[in-house]
Formats: structure tokens, sequence, C-alpha cells
């Protein structure tokens, strides 16, 4: 019956191509398969123009890969010993059914009597990646020299929107500070850090706690006071949307998808979402010490990481800087930070450890 069915079908293809004068029964059907081809690109590309799912989900793909393959580089260089975990930590010890599912870990050095300043990490992934365990190994490095490290985590696009993320890792600080005895925090010594899109995020959560008139602007009130913030860790990070436009080729491409993804909009870059994410546009004198870096291979060290420090200078905010001069080889990729094969990842660990020093004090 199969048969006679696909016979069916092929000799009313036929029937129908026999309409078209000029065409042998074989190139008939391989206009019919043409035609087909076509219609479905068409319905691909309507549908990848009318939302960002199909290609931030490929994008996610690839950088999972990618973020798996720098965990395995980071690990051979992680303390065999020294340093304590608390994994999945969740945030809503209350148990609102309505709040986010979002957890953390912390990490603690194993002899050393607390509380110790603390570095809080937000991972990076173009906001519709990552996880809290892609900095894993990093954070057990820096907890290792004396400090807590704590790894947070949020709800990545385009599962959700802006200002999500943001909103979850404001709240995420405030049980950080509100159970700041068990984790081994010291809540008047807390330096912000992330890379990539976590640096972005890490950046609006300075600013948000050192400038008011931002704080106000997004209808959040700040988890952290000024005071109890020291520092700040910016790698490879974002800063301007509007300078996003100058990137091209595949680079430009995938940040367009993952911007559209992460705002809910193709125009992200004049919306309020694009204004706020901006935070070059908002820094003061109040913002914190900053440690900010890139690599020279990165094209976002040029149009963002280098603007910004700069952007910080003028505001007379304390700024370490790490670049490289961009004829400086091998090349340094994106968030070379982490690729601890290469000996500039171990210079920039090296200054980072010692701005940490410089704007803690551990007991």
């Amino acid at each position: 019956m199969t048969t006679d069915r696909r016979s069916h079908r092929t000799a009313a293809s036929d029937r129908l191509l026999d309409r078209t004068p000029g065409l042998s029964a074989r190139a008939r059907r391989w206009t019919l398969a043409g035609l087909i081809a076509a219609f479905v690109v068409v319905a691909l590309a309507l549908v990848v123009s009318s939302t960002p799912w199909p290609s931030a989900l490929a994008i996610r793909a690839v950088f999972e890969r990618g973020a798996a393959d720098t965990v395995a580089e980071m690990e051979p260089f992680v303390p065999e010993t020294g340093v304590d975990a608390r994994l999945e930590v969740a945030t809503d010890d209350a148990g609102d059914p309505g709040g986010a599912d979002t957890r953390l870990d912390v990490f603690t050095p194993t002899d050393a009597q607390g509380p110790h300043p603390t570095v809080v990490w937000v991972h990076g992934g173009a906001w519709i990646s990552g996880a809290k365990e892609n900095v894993d190994p990093y954070l057990r490095i820096l907890a290792s020299h004396g400090y807590t490290t704590i790894g947070l985590d949020y709800t990545i696009a385009p599962e959700a929107t802006y200002p999500t993320a943001l909103r979850e890792l404001n709240e995420s600080l405030a049980y950080v500070v509100e159970h700041a005895d068990e984790l081994g925090v010291d809540p008047d010594q807390i330096v912000l850090a992330g890379d990539s899109a976590g640096a972005q995020l890490a950046s609006q959560l300075a600013v948000l706690t050192t400038n008011q008139k931002y704080a106000h602007l997004l209808g959040l009130d700040p988890a952290l006071d000024r005071e109890q913030l020291v520092g700040a860790i910016l790698d490879c990070g974002v800063y301007d949307l509007r300078a996003m436009a100058e990137l091209n080729g595949i680079g430009q491409w995938g940040f367009k998808v993952a911007l559209w993804a992460y705002t809910g909009t193709k125009d992200w870059s004049s919306s309020y979402a694009g204004t706020t994410m901006s935070t070059i546009e908002f820094v003061t004198e109040d913002f914190p010490p900053t440690f900010i870096s890139g690599g020279n291979g990165d094209a976002l060290t040029w149009i963002q990481s280098v603007p910004m420090s700069d952007a910080l200078a003028d505001a007379g905010v304390d700024t370490t800087e790490l670049f490289w001069a961009a004829d400086h080889e091998p090349a340094l990729p994106h968030e070379y930070q982490f690729h601890l094969d290469f000996e500039e990842a171990h210079v920039a660990l090296d200054e980072t450890l010692a701005f940490l020093a410089e704007h803690t004090a551990q007991q």
C-alpha cells in the first residue's frame, strides 16, 4: 500500500508538471523539487527574521562547546587542596514558587579564618549561553589566595529578556549580604567581577550601586551600599551598545542575534535596554576602583574595553588597565584571561591578584 501511495503521488506530480511545455519528465521532477526547496528556504527565512530563537540556540550550542574546552584548559592550574566549595546554593530560601530559580557556588580558603574579602563573579556567554560552572576553575584559583569567591547564575535569553538577568543578579547580591556569615563573606569588602556579557552585567551592578539616578531609571533598589563595593574586575566586556555596530562579519551577526534575543527587540541600540545597558554613559567618580582588560585579538577590546577604561579614568575612577599592543603575538582572543596555556593569561591573573590585594584587606 505504501508503494501504491507513493506512485500515486508521483503520478499526480507528473500530471501537474505536464502542464509546463518544453520540459522532460526528469526536468519537471527537478523543477518541482526546486520549488519545494525554495518554499522551505523562504519559510525558514521568515521564521529566522521573525524570532531570534533558532539562531540564538545555534550560537548557544557553539558557545557551550567552547566553554567546555576552556574549563578543561583551566583545570590543570586549579589547586588540588586548600579550597572548600559549596555548590548550588539556592538564593530563594523562602521557597517562593514565584521566585527566580537562581543559584550560586561559593569557594572559600580551607584553613584561613573568615570572613574574607569576596569576589562575586558574573559569567559571560553573550547573554544567551553560559553558566556559573564555566568560571568554577578560575574562582577556585582566586579563592586559594585568601578570598571568598562566588559564581552567580541568572536566566539567559531568549528564555528571559532584559532586565530579568540584572534583577536576578541584584537579588542574589542581596542574598549574599544577608547570609554573609554562613557564606564566609565580608559584606564590607565586595568586588564585582565578570567576563564578556558578565562584565557588562557586573558594570551595571556597579553603576546601580553608585549612581542613584541610574537606579531610579532602572526602577531597582541596589542590593549593595556604595561603601560595601570596594572594586570591580571587568574582563573583555561590552559597555557601549551603539559601538557594536562597528563590528563586522560573523561577529556582528552573532552579537545582533544575541542582543535581539536578550532585549526582545531588533532595535536594541536605540531602545531603553540599549541605553541602560551602555554603562559607559553612566559612570561617575563613585564607581569603584576597577581592573579592566582585553586581548589584542578581540575586536571588543578596541571598541568597548579601551573606551570604557578611558571613561572611568576621565570620571576620576582609580583604574588599572591591562591591554596589549595591537601587533602583540600571539594575538590574544576574547576572554584570553581564562586560556591559562597562554603566558599572558598568567600575567592577567597576577595583576588581578595584585589589584585585589591593593583594594582589600585580608584578616
